[in-house]
């Protein structure tokens, strides 16, 4: 099966975009809340940070993990040797944000943040009666008041043709987290992988919204929702010219939030950050 591009506003949104998640981690929404201007804007005023040297005195705390992130300490995918080729921001509102960005990047936070809420809302709904039985609460109420879920502001720059052979902008992964969301990013390159190991592009019309399983929602349902592996591939052509901005917000429940018998919110972060090589 296909991604589904689901209309948010038609009646049967809710039981479509559910469905498209359990087929294939991955739903597109369209005629959503998320503003296009604002996400444009953010495109925009970020690409100048990203441009300039003011990025370096945001350095990530290694603890906290808020901040700066540049391509020398990027993440390795899980399972993979080589480095993403990109540099990103952590944004929390509790973290370090530049003061010129914050109004807005917070606004684009707790807007998302509330769709997000909605969205659980609706897998919780549309989950087989054996399937929510495993859930410990609510699946919105996991992420009410949480410190945890991150808003990564993502830059994939220009190739120059220096990059190390066989780095892509985001090699295969899955997400760590219950839900991402993710508006279409200002140039392509986004793809999911099927069952059959086959990799199809992601329906990333600007304005588009993606939304994918992580997976903390694949332990939490015993793995009846797919955290399904992507990827971010390199551009050719005129496109190895251009930036790649992305927006996703991570959404993570409390740390004390029970997925599973064997996983918190907080044993399993930890896990896989060691994993990724940028936890010790």
């Amino acid at each position: 099966m296909q991604v589904q591009v689901v209309d948010y506003t038609a009646k049967d949104a809710p039981e479509k975009f559910v469905q498209s998640l359990r087929e294939t981690g991955f739903g597109v929404l369209i005629n959503h809340p998320v503003k296009q201007d604002l996400v444009e804007s953010i495109y925009k005023n970020w690409q100048s940070f990203f441009n300039g040297e003011d990025k370096h005195n945001f350095a990530f705390d290694p603890k906290k993990q808020d901040g700066y992130f540049s391509p020398e300490i990027s993440e390795t995918a899980k399972g993979h040797s080589k480095k993403d080729i990109k540099e990103y921001y952590h944004v929390y509102p509790w973290g370090r944000i530049p003061a010129t960005l914050k109004d807005e990047i917070l606004e684009y936070y707790q807007l998302t943040s509330a769709l997000a809420a909605e969205l659980l809302d609706w897998v919780e709904k549309h989950s087989p009666a054996d399937i929510s039985a495993n859930y410990s609460e609510a699946l919105s109420n996991m992420i009410k008041d949480t410190p945890n879920t991150l808003l990564r502001v993502l830059h994939y720059p220009p190739l120059t043709g220096d990059e190390e052979p066989g780095a892509i902008r985001a090699a295969a992964h899955e997400d760590i987290n219950l839900l991402t969301i993710l508006p279409a990013a200002n140039e392509p390159g986004l793809q999911v992988q099927q069952q059959n190991g086959q990799w199809m592009d992601v329906p990333a019309d600007f304005g588009n919204l993606i939304i994918n399983i992580g997976d903390m929602l694949q332990e939490a349902s015993a793995g009846y929702f797919p955290s399904t592996s992507h990827r971010v591939i390199n551009p050719t052509g005129k496109g190895s010219s251009k930036s790649r901005i992305s927006l996703p917000l991570f959404l993570h429940p409390r740390s004390e939030v029970v997925l599973s018998e064997k996983h918190t919110q907080a044993s399993y972060l930890l896990e896989r950050l060691r994993e990724l090589g940028v936890k010790d």
